[in-house]
């Protein structure tokens, strides 16, 4: 049986379909392992970790391109639609390339709808863009707006965190690794500051509670009450 969840994340354009256990699940939004995976694969493209194909397909008479991604540290397969409408499939080692055919198949509807979706919502998205002169020019602006930001935030919730990086990220505003490093996307120097405040204080929280759950969020809510609004702003920028 399908189960549906809303995952209230930091708003980043991408949704994902999972299979664990034989159980599928469908995800607006994704969860901080997920983002953590995906960002693990794309650092791991160029090694044996990691076999990807092209393939292409017609699914209820719409012909769609997508990609498969063999990892060996990937534990169940995962399906992606990020916001410009590409379709990656993540399979663990040993499972044969056929699994990905069928595993879109079997969701075709859900295929389409989010690659129309995402495409729609990727033409005005921030994460549309991917100018590295832009990105070389804000960098240090954008370190710099974090780091004060931070430091009022941490003494706040009494949290400590290790390195702080900013980056040119596609699909993302930010993450916390479990070793405590905090990395945030340099457009978040575009947002306006509450928005910014809100992806600041989500991973900072992050250092305490590494998932979801109530008690997060009670955290998020002491400093950013408003956060449910500010997500649902997020998810169409």
């Amino acid at each position: 049986m399908m189960r549906k969840y809303i995952l209230k994340h930091f708003g980043v354009c991408l949704s994902m379909f999972s299979s664990e256990k034989g159980k599928f699940s469908l995800n607006e939004g994704i969860s901080l392992q997920d983002w953590l995976d995906n960002d693990e694969f794309s650092h791991k493209e160029q090694n044996n970790n990691v076999m990807s194909i092209q393939k292409k397909m017609t699914l209820r008479n719409e012909k769609i391109e997508y990609t498969v991604r063999k990892h060996r540290q990937a534990k169940r397969l995962k399906l992606a639609i990020s916001c410009d409408g590409n379709c990656v499939v993540t399979l663990p080692w040993r499972m044969g390339f056929v699994s990905a055919d069928e595993f879109i198949r079997k969701n075709a509807e859900w295929v389409l709808e989010k690659m129309k979706a995402m495409k729609k919502i990727g033409k005005n998205s921030l994460f549309a863009r991917h100018d590295q002169e832009e990105y070389l020019k804000l960098k240090e602006t954008a370190r710099e707006m974090v780091a004060r930001r931070l430091e009022k935030y941490a003494e706040f919730y009494g949290l400590q965190y290790n390195g702080v990086a900013i980056r040119n990220q596609k699909t993302r505003w930010g993450s916390c690794s479990s070793k405590g490093n905090l990395n945030f996307n340099y457009k978040i120097l575009l947002l306006p500051q509450r928005h910014a405040d809100y992806i600041i204080v989500h991973e900072l929280c992050h250092l305490k509670e590494f998932n979801h759950g109530k008690c997060f969020w009670n955290l998020v809510s002491q400093t950013i009450p408003e956060y449910e609004r500010i997500v649902k702003q997020l998810k169409v920028l």
